[in-house]
């Protein structure tokens, strides 16, 4: 049964761009950089709220930061904190990390301050780059860790208009200094720090269910090969696309997107906020991106906006979308507002720097599909009791192996490495099923299924089915136990309905009659809650911990 999926029938279905097998260089991010600010010295590589950054200056500014941090002492493989949105010290700092040789670690906005004090101690980071709104929960988690300088920078940096940031207040006993004035005292010329292929420069965490969060350690190979792979998958060109994207760079997707754009001299514009829609309606209007990347919830509120709708994509070649699922049936709307076949849909993880599977640029995309291992990656299902492949069709647990899988493990955590990594196959904890041309979708999470009586519900096909409900806005599906069969659980979704519409007995009972037609008894949900909003993540995930903690059996 291996040899179905050792047999890779999805190489029949891949473009014919696409080769089966790539040659990788051997070199450090760093490195592989060098080519765009060479080249593209001219070339607007970010736009920030009226600021266009070309190369040349990112070139020079990421020097100086890459130069302060060896003042301060960081040598190759120390890490460096990066608690920032989407504004220019994010570029420049990620430039200037990888270019002192340093391990960058993505630290979110949203953490509360014994969260952050967790993450800069369980990273070892020397260095914190912080933003000045942020920096009244910063101030207090570094006093709790080993961080040494702290680097403040605002979303004022580098407008077009001179708007003073606001003034640093010190921290005893941890330096504390602008982003501005931190780089400014340094020279500009190119900074030489030998740095081996195979090091660690990304420490990205990752949300744990069972524990704390743990860091992802990707290497300079991870990201270097996995750009190859992403350049090869959408047929892409130095200094061909504006790519625009909501995703934060805390976030390995959003982190990923900044890495493999600038190193291919494409123009990035910056989304400082995710959530504030109309700034990203007006984005797309003024650069005309020839490239988009979001959360499916993100697409989703667009979608809502006839600003958005009124928008001429012509010149959008493709778009994509990850991290969650993207309901079918609002798949062939939103096609239907941006053009047919322009929606690349992707599946990874932190882990795999992030990107496994995808939907193919120019050939056929199936609905509700993730697509197809991207080249020299190989991907089998299996069940997760026996360990043994699945047939076609079945669902099992994808696991998977190539060069963007990562080989270092987690930072300090060989119990967690050793449950995912095994034999150089990451187990994902997805639940997949491939169909005979090698096409895989996303069931569920194996965290995620549900089990009512010894019968499995994938909680993704609940929730597709309810969204197609016409009162329905989004929902989320999860287990509760069942009081009244120990071991057992029930089905539970958490339901968001459109405007105008009333969360009363009736309206459950309308949803739970229409439920009935569509999906099998056990698959029915027998708790329906109504919320104003589903708890989610800074990038839009549903966070279906969070509703585990607020629902509950009447």
């Amino acid at each position: 049964m291996d040899d179905v999926y050792a047999a890779k029938p999805w190489l029949k279905h891949y473009d014919t761009h696409v080769p089966e097998k790539l040659n990788y260089p051997s070199i450090s991010y760093a490195d592989a950089l060098k080519k765009a600010f060479r080249e593209f010295p001219e070339r607007v590589a970010v736009h920030y709220m009226g600021t266009a950054i070309p190369y040349r200056e990112l070139d020079a500014l990421s020097n100086q930061f890459a130069r302060f941090l060896i003042a301060r002492g960081c040598r190759p493989g120390d890490t460096v904190g990066s608690h920032l949105p989407n504004i220019p010290a994010s570029y420049i700092g990620s430039a200037g990390i990888q270019k002192a040789g340093c391990i960058f670690t993505g630290v979110s906005p949203l953490l509360t301050e014994e969260e952050l004090a967790y993450q800069l101690n369980d990273s070892g980071a020397k260095v914190l780059v912080t933003v000045d709104m942020l920096f009244p929960v910063a101030s207090k988690a570094v006093v709790k860790t080993g961080v040494k300088t702290v680097v403040v920078a605002s979303v004022f940096d580098y407008l077009p208009q001179d708007i003073p940031a606001s003034p640093v207040t010190p921290i005893p006993g941890i330096e504390t200094i602008s982003f501005k004035e931190a780089i400014g005292a340094m020279p500009a010329d190119p900074v030489e720090v030998a740095i081996d292929p195979a090091a660690p420069c990304l420490m990205m965490y990752t949300g744990g269910t069972m524990g704390p969060p743990k860091g992802a350690l990707l290497t300079n190979n991870n990201v270097v090969h996995h750009m190859v792979q992403m350049t090869a998958w959408v047929n892409m060109h130095m200094a061909e696309h504006i790519a625009l994207s909501a995703f934060p760079m805390f976030h390995q997707a959003g982190n990923f997107i900044v890495l493999w754009s600038l190193a291919m001299a494409s123009t990035l514009v910056a989304i400082p906020n995710p959530r504030d829609l109309q700034y990203i309606v007006k984005a797309i209007e003024t650069y005309k991106p020839t490239t988009i990347v979001n959360v499916p919830t993100i697409f989703l509120e667009l979608m809502k906006l006839p600003e958005f709708r009124a928008l001429d994509f012509s010149g959008v070649q493709f778009f994509v979308s990850g991290a969650s699922a993207f309901p079918a049936e609002n798949i062939r709307e939103f096609e239907e507002i941006v053009g047919k076949g322009k929606l690349i849909e992707v599946c990874g993880m932190t882990e795999t720097t992030p990107i496994i599977v995808a939907l193919p640029r120019e050939g056929v995309k199936k609905v509700g599909s993730v697509g197809m291992p991207v080249s020299d990656t190989e991907v089998k299902l299996i069940d997760p009791e026996s360990r043994k492949p699945v047939p076609i069709g079945e669902p099992g647990e994808l696991v998977t192996r190539g060069p963007q899988v990562f080989t270092l493990g987690y930072h300090n955590k060989p119990e967690e490495t050793a449950n995912t990594l095994r034999d150089g196959w990451i187990y994902t904890g997805d639940v997949a099923v491939m169909d005979e041309d090698g096409y895989f979708t996303i069931v569920d999470r194996l965290k995620d299924m549900v089990s009512v009586s010894g019968f499995k519900v994938f909680t993704r096909v609940v929730d597709d089915t309810l969204i197609e409900h016409p009162d329905i806005d989004n929902a989320a599906t999860i287990g509760l136990p069942d009081p009244k069969r120990p071991g057992s659980e029930i089905v539970a979704s958490a339901v968001v309905l459109k405007p105008g519409r009333t969360g009363d007995e009736a309206m459950r009972e309308k949803i739970t009659a229409y439920m009935k037609e569509r999906v099998a008894p056990y698959k029915v949900p027998k708790v329906i809650q109504f919320m104003d909003a589903l708890p989610q993540s800074a990038v839009g995930k549903v966070l279906k911990r969070e509703l585990r903690k607020i629902m509950h059996v009447e």
